[in-house]
Formats: C-alpha cells, sequence, structure tokens
C-alpha cells in the first residue's frame, strides 16, 4: 500500500469524466488499498480515484460506520435537502456552504464486484454525492453558495 498525491483544483484530472471499470484486477486491488491510506492519512471521509490522478469510475468513503467501495455508482434517488459546510481534499484549507439532498439512493459494485444497493442520509448522502460528482469532473466549488471560506483550526 502507498500513500499517493492528491491531486488540487486547477489539476485537469480533475474536470475529466472518469472511465467505467470493466473488471476488478490487482491494480484495482491495490488502488483500493492506496485510496483508503492516502484518504486516512489526509483526515478525509470520502476520495474519488481522479483525486490521485486515475480516471476511473471509483470512490472510497468512511463516514465513521463501515468503510465503502463504490465502483462505477449511479445514483438512483434523492430527497430532501440540507445545507452545510463542505470541504475537499482536492481544496486544502477551504470549505463552502453546499446545498445538497439529505437522503440518496446509490447502485455500485463493491470490491467484489457484486452490485450492492446503498442508502444514506445526512453525512453519508452528501459524501456519497460529492464523491460521485468527482467522477463526472464536477467539484463542490462549482454549488458553493457565496465565497470559500478559510478553514478554522482552532483548538477547542
Amino acid at each position: 500500500m502507498a500513500i499517493r498525491n492528491i491531486r488540487e483544483l486547477g489539476d485537469d484530472t480533475l474536470r475529466a469524466e472518469c472511465k467505467e471499470i470493466k473488471e476488478m484486477t490487482p491494480r484495482i486491488k491495490e488502488l483500493i488499498e492506496d485510496m483508503f491510506e492516502t484518504m486516512y492519512e489526509a483526515n478525509g471521509v470520502g476520495l474519488a480515484a481522479p483525486q490521485v490522478g486515475i480516471r476511473k469510475r471509483l470512490v472510497v468513503i468512511d463516514c465513521g460506520d463501515d468503510p465503502l467501495v463504490l465502483i462505477n455508482p449511479v445514483v438512483l434517488e434523492t430527497s430532501g435537502s440540507q445545507t452545510g459546510q463542505e470541504g475537499c481534499l482536492s481544496v486544502p484549507g477551504k470549505v463552502g456552504i453546499v446545498t445538497r439532498p439529505n437522503y440518496a439512493k446509490v447502485k455500485a459494485l463493491d470490491e467484489n464486484m457484486e452490485e450492492i444497493i446503498v442508502e444514506g442520509e445526512e453525512l453519508l448522502a452528501r459524501c456519497m454525492l460529492h464523491e460521485i460528482d468527482h467522477l463526472n469532473g464536477i467539484m463542490y466549488v462549482d454549488k458553493v453558495e457565496g465565497e470559500l471560506m478559510d478553514v478554522d483550526y482552532d483548538e477547542d
């Protein structure tokens, strides 16, 4: 496993449409492990393959419950609304206010290439939709209401 470099806003890879993953290979397995390690090292809750320079439809998420691997994810359903601060490992030191659905239902393949349905509310919904946006070249800064703000690192 290895920690990969996280691409930052301005890198063309972050704005590219990603390609579907057709089969699980040793390289994809290694990528999944590397993405989790990279995300944890950066204190993130989600990471999409284009953020580490790979134009594949793959995201990893860990909002504190069970870590998720979503391969070729498709949003099936959303509802409700939530507005809150959002950040991104590809836009370090910044946050912005973003409104997203409060509920999301996503179909994807897991690391065994078996179909799964994941439903989430609040943080999980926000995280899934944020990461899936990355696979389509969309970043949260495109949806920010108002200005980006500096992250407040005050220690309480």
